[in-house]
């Protein structure tokens, strides 16, 4: 049996890709997992940050070896170049606290992603593309990278751009939970006081949506490039 563990932030990152799988919570980590014979995805969310993708990939290990890992999820876009609705897959990884890259298995593309310790906003987002020459950033990527090297276990990097270089939108660092939990309702209070935010967070909220679909279409063509699991089990096709 192979095992590839999937690991996102939130549920609504892997939403389209694991609608029909079988969920399942443990030790505060939502966990998804579909077997095909010999082949088994395992998903995992537990949410933002470094320390929350540790406890999914625990999780995932906790039921059996892992034969590739792939980290996936929402992105910020670092360039104009990257559009927000669209998946990528990049070619690796730099952590912003210590400077460490990691490669990916990602063949002849030239997409590095760079993982910070917060949300990064609109003058974060500058001084990051500046500094590591990245053209997306997250909160999660490097520490699952760091884990996979650390085991010998082949990684890839999915992601899709929720926000672009130049959107002006909130301080979402204030709404993260110390575990990494996103405070909605504390959230939808702030947002509803201050209409100017109304616009871009609609405009992030379908961008979002559009990613996902994305990450859902991208994360199955690198597992399943021939279709001949998804034709088998008439897994849906993803139209946007």
């Amino acid at each position: 049996m192979t095992c590839t563990a999937i690991i996102a932030a939130m549920p609504g990152e892997l939403k389209p890709l694991v609608r029909y799988w079988h969920h399942h919570r443990s030790h505060g980590v939502d966990l998804w997992r579909q077997k095909f014979d010999d082949v088994e995805w395992i998903a995992a969310c537990a949410g933002a940050g470094v320390a929350a993708a540790t406890r999914a990939f625990a999780e995932v290990e906790n039921e059996g070896p892992i034969s590739q890992v792939i980290s996936t999820g929402w992105t910020g876009a670092l360039s104009e170049e990257f559009e927000p609705g669209e998946a990528y897959r990049v070619s690796g990884v730099i952590d912003a606290r210590t400077g460490e890259r990691f490669v990916s298995a990602a063949p002849s593309v030239n997409h590095w992603l760079v993982t910070s310790a917060r949300v990064a906003g609109f003058h974060e987002k500058q001084r990051l593309a500046s500094t590591y020459s990245a053209a997306l950033v997250d909160m999660e990527a490097a520490g699952v990278a760091r884990l996979a090297q650390m085991r010998g276990i082949p990684f890839d990097c999915i992601k899709g751009v929720s926000d672009g270089l130049t959107d002006h939108l909130p301080d979402f660092n204030r709404f993260i939970s110390p575990d990494g939990q996103f405070r909605i309702a504390r959230f939808i209070v702030f947002a509803m006081m201050r209409p100017w935010y109304w616009r871009p967070l609609m405009r992030m909220g379908e961008n979002s949506k559009k990613a996902s679909q994305g990450i859902a279409e991208s994360v199955l063509n690198l597992l399943d490039a021939q279709g001949i699991i998804r034709k088998r089990n008439g897994y849906p096709n993803f139209k946007r």
